[in-house]
């Protein structure tokens, strides 16, 4: 008995993906079967806004609608345009050469900060003395705060001219190195999103963010 499934679903190169600033992102998957010479004949996608709405089948984001083509990688997003910060849900039903229809598990992606009014902060900082082979500590910046009530989801959206590294509550922020990565500062500075919802206290919490020069 022959056993297809949709796996490796994908929004810009990555899964379930945080902070997108692509308008249109673009979706990929994979069709794998069991059987010789299977292949996707026709494919629809489904988009969200919850999980629960994209297993109804109904308050959907976007439907493609069954389309005939064998195209799944760079599907393009064509739905009504989405907001800062928004979250959506999304699935794949694929059918094969035969016609047999498959449904894909649910996957989501997640949108940045998508016009400049979006983010309302300061630039931050600390004096660094001594040149790029200084024995000097790096800047460590600390603020403590509190919340009154229970969080139901928080991001951190962070960059500096420069690098940095973040942590809250003792427990350092995402994975990568070298953040946010280097680029002409005059021209551009790129960020990073985290979700650091599990991070935070209802009471006491703690924020705390190490900043280094950039070049050699």
């Amino acid at each position: 008995m022959s056993t297809t499934t949709i796996s490796h679903l994908t929004c810009e190169y990555r899964a379930n993906p945080l902070g997108l600033d692509v308008l249109q992102p673009r979706l990929s998957w994979q069709l794998q079967s069991s059987e010789r010479g299977a292949r996707q004949s026709a494919y629809q996608v489904l988009v969200a806004p919850s999980e629960i709405d994209l297993e109804s089948g109904l308050n959907l984001v976007w439907n493609s609608g069954k389309i005939e083509s064998d195209q799944s990688i760079h599907v393009p997003y064509n739905g009504p345009s989405l907001a800062s910060g928004q979250r959506v849900y999304w699935k794949v039903r694929v059918w094969d050469e035969v016609g047999r229809e498959v449904e894909s598990p649910s996957a989501w992606w997640e949108m940045g900060l998508l016009d400049r009014a979006d983010w309302q902060a300061q630039w931050i900082g600390a004096p660094f003395s001594g040149g790029p082979r200084t024995s000097s500590p790096a800047p460590f910046l600390r603020r403590e705060f509190a919340l009154q009530k229970a969080v139901i989801t928080a991001r951190l959206y962070a960059t500096a001219i420069g690098l940095y590294e973040c942590h809250l509550n003792g427990v350092r922020i995402g994975d990568a190195v070298l953040t946010p990565g280097w680029t002409d500062y005059s021209q551009h500075i790129q960020y990073q999103v985290y979700d650091v919802t599990e991070l935070l206290r209802q009471d006491a919490n703690v924020f705390g963010a190490l900043l280094a020069m950039a070049g050699a």
